[in-house]
């Protein structure tokens, strides 16, 4: 059966795909449906032609660049003598859309060969194009993710065993210092204390990078955070900058470290001056927002206070914003102020640490927004935020009675130092490098022994185990956790099932005279 033309014209409109159809070699147009024209959103332009179809069509690539008119479906159809796909098309609306395509080019001959058309036909893939980006965009948070987490791990390990390092420095300074009256070697003592201590505070920032574990929480308004922040560091940063805070009037409450919250802010703050080169702004918005998934990083969908620090700088390259959060990577490479590669990374430890997310977004022409989000706190006002804390005071050095105390370590230096530092102190000490060998000395002087020392990490057993062991054997015994690695679930456990407290490496005379003052009492 014959469709007649009406019929015919019919059928191509009610096609659930674009048609076009082009006249060899003019490439003058002879035919669309409406498909065409709903896709494309113009009639064919007046006049367009072969070399003529970019500018008229608004056809371009991917990039948002012009489609190369040697390139076009037309040409490449009669180049090959035989239908072509091409999907790398995007399509410019005059309504400001952009329409991805894919194009399926077919010559048509006549009976002696010759090519006097090519028909066109058109599929919108935006959906697929989109999906697809989502897709990538995904793996590719994920990938990082898994990289951050790896490396989170080794930075975990490399800075327990420098604080068992810098545990033996500490005790061995401190005590020669307490002893010595040389004003030469007090002098050196002194400069070796000074170095440890910015060892120290290296290694700190290193393992909040690497910590994810779950630290007290009060409740925090972000937005006063912001706003406190901000009219600080009007005051010290470059006045050529223009800092505004835009946090508006509703409650942004967070359970969160205020302390640590305020270095989140100021080293994006510091990071974004370092990214303007002269004048420029620097804006810091607070807003509570509902977020879908992955919408922030790998953020659950959910209630998010948001937090972005914008600048109008240079922006990030593309190759390596996934490798700003890394710990010791920096662009801040040339002129007198060069960057430690820590700032970021210690950002994202904190933000791991309060359970948030965070990532760096590109904003038009040029610059950079860091955009955090952190669960919202819905009963934030009914609970006054803490006061920021203030810096340790210096604890006394108590002296001990003779009282035994167990060091259980495997490092055989951090248990010498101890030992040295403790017997220094008035007490008796009793060491053991193993597990085995810790319930083996306890069962045997388990009444006389005060005060046990355990090291978190023992070959062998586990400070569980052994804890555990030494229970059995007299369920009263005070214990004291030492760690070199940040508080954990670990050791969270360890202090609910009784243990009476922790302390972590490396720590100071007076700290460990304190402690060990209290238990023995």
């Amino acid at each position: 059966m014959l469709l007649s033309p009406e019929e015919l014209a019919i059928v191509s409109d009610e096609l659930p795909v674009a048609i076009w159809m082009g006249r060899v070699p003019s490439g003058e147009v002879v035919y669309t449906n409406r498909a065409f024209r709903e896709v494309l959103g113009v009639e064919a332009p007046a006049g367009a032609g072969r070399g003529e179809f970019v500018v008229p069509y608004g056809v371009h690539l991917p990039d948002g660049q012009p489609y190369p008119e040697h390139l076009m479906p037309f040409e490449r159809a009669i180049a090959a003598r035989a239908t072509v796909v091409v999907d790398d098309i995007v399509i410019h609306r005059r309504d400001g859309r952009h329409v991805y395509l894919r194009v399926f080019a077919k010559p048509v001959f006549d009976a002696a060969g010759t090519i006097t058309h090519v028909l066109e036909a058109f599929t919108d893939i935006t959906r697929e194009v989109d999906s697809e980006r989502a897709r990538v965009e995904s793996e590719r948070k994920l990938s990082r993710s898994l990289r951050l987490e790896s490396i989170g791990q080794l930075v975990m390990g490399i800075a327990h065993d420098f604080n068992n390092l810098l545990t033996v420095t500490t005790l061995t300074t401190s005590r020669l210092l307490g002893s010595s009256r040389d004003p030469e070697v007090r002098l050196g003592l002194a400069d070796i204390e000074t170095v440890t201590s910015s060892a120290i505070a290296l290694v700190k920032k290193l393992m909040s990078f690497a910590t994810r574990s779950a630290q007290p929480l009060a409740a925090v308004e972000l937005g006063a955070v912001a706003r406190s922040v901000v009219a600080i560091s009007e005051r010290t940063l470059d006045r050529r900058l223009a800092l505004t805070a835009d946090c508006g009037t509703e409650s942004t409450w967070i359970r969160g470290d205020q302390a640590q919250l305020e270095q989140v802010l100021m080293n994006l703050l510091v990071n974004a001056r370092d990214a303007i080169d002269g004048t420029g702004a620097i804006t810091v918005t607070t807003r509570v927002r509902a977020l879908a998934a992955g919408e922030v990083e790998t953020c659950p969908a959910g209630t998010y206070v948001v937090l972005e620090v914008t600048d109008d700088g240079a922006g990030i390259q593309p190759a390596i914003r996934d490798r700003i959060f890394e710990p010791y990577f920096s662009t801040k490479t040339r002129g007198p102020i060069k960057g430690t590669g820590l700032g970021l990374s210690t950002v994202l430890g904190i933000v791991r640490t309060h359970g948030g997310f965070i990532e760096a977004v590109p904003v038009a022409p040029h610059g950079t927004t860091m955009r955090l989000a952190l669960r919202s706190y819905e009963h934030g006002a009914e609970t006054a935020p803490t006061a920021r804390p203030t810096e340790t005071e210096d604890v006394a050095v108590v002296s001990g009675r003779g009282e035994l105390i167990l060091v259980i370590d495997d490092e055989p230096l951090v248990r010498a130092a101890t030992a040295r530092t403790l017997q220094s102190l008035g007490y008796r000490v009793v060491e053991a490098g193993t597990g085995r060998e810790a319930v083996e000395v306890f069962g045997r002087r388990a009444r006389e022994i005060a005060v046990v020392m355990l090291d978190m990490v023992i070959p062998g057993m586990s400070a569980r185990e052994i804890y555990g062991a030494l229970q059995a054997t007299r369920d009263d015994v005070p214990v004291v956790v030492v760690t070199g690695s940040a508080m954990n679930d670990e050791l969270g456990a360890l202090l609910e099932s009784g243990v009476r407290t922790w302390l972590a490496k490396p720590f100071e005379i007076a700290k460990l005279s304190e402690i060990m003052h209290a238990l023995v009492q």
